[in-house]
C-alpha cells in the first residue's frame, strides 16, 4: 500500500475512534469526582488518588516505548493491549456496588493504562501524518472527538440527575468505548520501533542532555503543567464540595465542568491546529499559557457563577490549543526514529507532576482555601511563559533577513 494510503486509512480510522474516545474523556473532566462525591462520599485524599491516576500513566508509559523497542511488538498490538485493559478496569468499577474499594480498584486499572498510549499515538501520527498538515489532521479528528464528548457529558449529566443508581451503566459505557478504541487501533497499519536487544529503562533521557532546546522546554513545561495541574485538580471538586460554597446539581455541574469546555475547545481547535502547523511554537506556546492563566483568574477568584463560565471556557479553549501543541510538539524538534522517545520523557515528566499535584492541590485548598491554589497555579504559569521569551527574542534575532 502506498504511504498516502496509510495517511488516508490512519486519518479516517482516527475519525472513527473519536467517538469511543470522546465519551471517555468525559470521565475524567468530571464523572470520576463526581461518583467518588455523590455515590461513595469519598475522602480528600482518596479524590487525589484518582485525580492522580492518569499521571501515574503517562510517568509510566516512559517504561512502555522501552518495552516495545525490547519486545518488537508494534504499537499497534501495544495499544490494543492498553485498551483492553483499561476496559476490563471499568468493568470491574461497574460491579462496585456501594464498595468504594472496587471502584478504586477498577479505576485504578483503567485511569493509570488509558494514558499509557500516548507516545505510542505521537509515533503513527509522525509516520501517518505529513509535517506540513499534521496540525490540522490532528486537529480535526480533536473537532470531531469533542463533538461526542459534549453528547456524551450531556447525557450522563442527565443520567445521574435522574438516579445515582445508573452509575453502573455509564462505566459499562465506557468499557465498551475502550474495547471499540483497542479494534480501531488494531484496523491501522501496523507502526513498528527499531528494536533493541539491549534497553535502558531511563535511556530516553539523553535527549533531554544532548539537546538544549528540549530540555529548556521541558523545564518551563514542567513548571507550567504543574501550576496548571494544581488547579485542575480542583475544578470538580471546587463546585460539588457544598463547603466552598456551591450548590450544584449534577446536571449543572456536567455542563460547566465538560460542556462548556468541550464547545470551547470544539469551537477552536481546527484553528489551533493551522496555527500550530503555521506559527512559530515558541509564540503559541505563549499565547496558550496567558489564556489558561486567565481561565484560572477567573474561575477561583471570580465572583458567581458567570465567573465559573467564563473561566472555564478560556479554560477550553487554551485546552484545545494546548492538546495539539501537547500531543505533536515532539515531532518539530525530534527525529524520525526518535519522536516516541521524545513524547516518553515529555509524558514521563508530565506523570510527575500529575501525581504530586492533587496531593498538594487538595490539602491547600482545605487549609488556604481554592483562590489561593488558584492564583499558585496562575503565577507559576506565568514564569513559566516568562522563561521562554528570552529563547524567543534570541531566535528573532538569528532569523535571516529577507532577500
Amino acid at each position: 500500500m502506498p504511504e498516502g494510503g496509510y495517511r488516508k486509512k490512519t486519518f479516517h480510522l482516527e475519525n472513527l475512534r473519536a467517538f469511543p474516545a470522546g465519551i471517555v474523556e468525559t470521565l475524567g473532566t468530571t464523572f470520576c469526582i463526581l461518583i467518588a462525591n455523590r455515590v461513595f462520599d469519598a475522602s480528600g485524599l482518596a479524590k487525589a488518588s484518582l485525580v492522580a491516576l492518569p499521571s501515574v500513566g503517562l510517568l509510566l508509559s516512559l517504561f512502555v516505548v522501552q518495552a516495545v523497542r525490547r519486545s518488537g511488538l508494534s504499537a499497534n498490538s501495544t495499544l490494543a493491549l492498553i485498551f483492553g485493559a483499561s476496559g476490563i478496569g471499568f468493568t470491574i468499577s461497574s460491579f462496585a456496588g456501594e464498595r468504594f474499594e472496587i471502584y478504586l480498584v477498577g479505576m485504578v486499572i483503567a485511569l493509570v493504562t488509558l494514558t499509557l498510549n500516548l507516545p505510542l499515538f505521537s509515533q503513527i501520527y509522525q509516520r501517518h501524518y505529513p509535517d506540513e498538515v499534521r496540525g490540522r489532521l490532528f486537529s480535526i479528528t480533536a473537532f470531531t472527538r469533542k463533538v461526542y464528548a459534549i453528547g456524551a457529558a450531556f447525557f450522563f449529566g442527565w443520567l445521574l440527575t435522574m438516579s445515582l443508581e445508573y452509575y453502573p451503566l455509564l462505566l459499562g459505557i465506557y468499557a465498551a468505548a475502550s474495547f471499540m478504541m483497542a479494534g480501531c487501533v488494531m484496523a491501522m497499519e501496523k507502526v513498528t520501533l527499531s528494536r533493541s536487544q539491549r534497553v535502558k529503562l531511563f535511556d530516553a533521557f539523553r535527549h533531554a542532555g544532548q539537546d538544549d532546546r528540549f530540555r529548556k522546554l521541558l523545564i518551563s513545561w514542567m513548571i507550567l503543567g504543574f501550576g496548571n495541574l494544581l488547579s485542575f485538580a480542583l475544578f470538580v471538586e471546587y463546585i460539588t464540595n457544598k463547603d466552598y460554597g456551591f450548590d450544584l446539581s449534577e446536571g449543572h455541574v456536567s455542563i460547566i465542568t465538560t460542556v462548556i469546555p468541550e464547545a470551547c475547545f470544539f469551537f477552536s481547535v481546527l484553528l489551533w491546529g493551522r496555527l500550530f502547523d503555521r506559527m512559530d511554537f515558541y509564540v503559541l506556546r505563549c499565547v496558550i499559557n496567558l489564556i489558561f492563566a486567565g481561565g484560572i483568574i477567573f474561575y477561583f477568584m471570580g465572583d458567581g457563577v458567570w465567573a465559573l463560565y467564563i473561566g472555564i471556557g478560556l479554560h477550553g479553549v487554551a485546552k484545545a490549543g494546548g492538546n495539539v501543541a501537547w500531543s505533536l510538539w515532539v515531532t518539530k524538534f525530534a527525529s524520525a526514529e526518535n519522536v516516541a522517545e521524545y513524547m516518553s520523557v515529555h509524558t514521563f515528566l508530565t506523570g510527575c507532576r500529575g501525581v504530586i499535584a492533587p496531593f498538594v492541590a487538595f490539602p491547600l485548598a482545605a487549609t488556604l482555601g481554592p483562590a489561593w491554589v488558584g492564583a499558585i497555579g496562575a503565577t507559576l504559569i506565568f514564569i513559566a511563559t516568562a522563561m521562554l521569551i528570552p529563547d524567543l527574542k534570541s531566535r528573532d534575532r538569528d532569523l535571516p533577513e529577507a532577500d
